[in-house]
């Protein structure tokens, strides 16, 4: 068996966020997942490597195109590790909680994502599952004021 091929990215931008899985024009429903922007060297070389890496159009005459992964998020066979940072500390987020990252304002993100090499109808590729992720929250003065007090169904 071939060792199995995993990428990091650090300070990552996500864009296209899903993870509540919910059913659209692009997405089957329960589908999790989001994509993450890649370096267009990054991207050159995970491409030819057989990543499904993808290119944006440009929005401005004379910009590159700018190149993302859509990265799965699938928590039947090996759950990814998701740890959310605030200011109260690190909280691991459950397959029942992830949805709440499709509305958070998001600061910083570090991901490992791991691949599935795929062979359907004489096509091939490799795609993308989250193995962890480590999510930094920008949070309001509110949050920042009021996040150390524990809530009610709390312990």
């Amino acid at each position: 068996m071939a060792e199995a091929k995993t990428f990091m990215v650090e300070d990552a931008t996500l864009v296209f966020k899903n993870f509540a899985g919910k059913e659209d024009k692009y997405n089957r429903a329960g589908d999790r997942n989001f994509s993450a922007l890649l370096p267009t060297d990054v991207a050159t070389q995970m491409e030819s490597d057989g990543w499904n890496v993808k290119w944006l159009r440009p929005r401005e005459e004379g910009e590159e195109p700018t190149a993302y992964i859509q990265v799965a998020v699938n928590y039947k066979n090996r759950p990814p590790r998701i740890v959310m940072i605030t200011s109260a500390g690190r909280t691991p987020i459950s397959e029942e909680m992830v949805e709440t990252l499709d509305y958070a304002d998001i600061s910083l993100v570090d991901l490992i994502a791991r691949g599935y090499e795929w062979d359907v109808n004489g096509k091939k590729g490799i795609k993308a599952y989250l193995q962890s992720m480590f999510v930094t929250i920008q949070e309001d003065l509110l949050e920042q004021k009021y996040g150390l007090i524990a809530e009610d169904d709390e312990e």
